[in-house]
């Protein structure tokens, strides 16, 4: 038998995908289920893609105010899906602001 880190399965690699691509839906379905929220690896993705969907939603709501930025409010959209396929990949995920925010708040 092989051991294998608790993210390394593809359940893990899914759920790490599904962070990203759902958020904050798929983080905090992350951070309520009792398996997955002990998962260092899945903590930290569900955290930065809820804390990236929150000042996501900001940015939109601010950007529909005007017609011509309403036509780019898809934009802020893109850097998760990325984030989502590195993440499945198994990459470690740093959002620059974000992720440094989160450490020191102690949230993963």
């Amino acid at each position: 038998m092989s051991t294998q880190t608790p993210s390394s399965d593809s359940n893990a690699k899914l759920m790490a995908l599904l962070a990203y691509i759902i958020a904050p839906i798929g983080g905090i379905i992350i951070l309520l289920s009792d398996s997955m929220k002990n998962d260092p690896v899945l903590r930290k993705h569900a955290v930065q893609s809820i804390a990236y969907a929150v000042i996501e939603i900001v940015l939109i709501i601010i950007m529909t105010f005007t017609v011509i930025l309403a036509c780019l409010a898809w934009v802020p959209y893109i850097p998760l899906i990325i984030w989502g396929i590195q993440a499945y990949q198994g990459k470690d995920i740093n959002i620059p602001v974000i992720t440094d925010f989160c450490k020191k708040q102690n949230w993963f």
